[in-house]
């Protein structure tokens, strides 16, 4: 070993990682959550729709939307009525008739399913 003792200084400077947002992370008020799930609740709402609107990602909004109701603070509304489907057994001349507003919808046993929802979204959308 040599009698110099000399050293290197090693200066570090903080920088933000590559992977980490560039803004700082946001708070959302208690009043604002529930404004925000309370929209995303009512009947016929885009819950993807109304979280962009706000700036937030909607898996956000949905996360919100399922602490609310699982810890009942929210409740959905009783005239948001989702789409359901019963077995029927269809005869030589089976229709099915939905009235949907005043719309009404004739359709025979041979439709499927994913077509009769398909209709039903257009008309409610219409």
């Amino acid at each position: 070993m040599t009698d110099d003792r000399s050293f290197h200084v090693l200066e570090a400077v903080p920088s933000r990682l590559e992977a980490s947002p560039q803004r700082p992370r946001r708070r959302w008020s208690s009043e604002a959550k529930a404004r925000l799930v309370e929209a995303s609740l009512e009947p016929g709402a885009n819950v993807s729709a109304i979280a962009r609107e706000a700036g937030l990602s909607p898996s956000q909004l949905f996360g919100w939307r399922r602490k609310a109701l699982k810890r009942s603070v929210v409740k959905p509304r009783e005239d948001a009525k989702r789409l359901g489907f019963v077995e029927i057994t269809p005869t030589a001349s089976a229709a099915v008739e939905i009235d949907l507003g005043g719309v009404v919808i004739r359709a025979g046993v041979d439709i499927g399913q994913e077509q009769l929802v398909r209709i039903i979204r257009a008309v409610r959308a219409a």
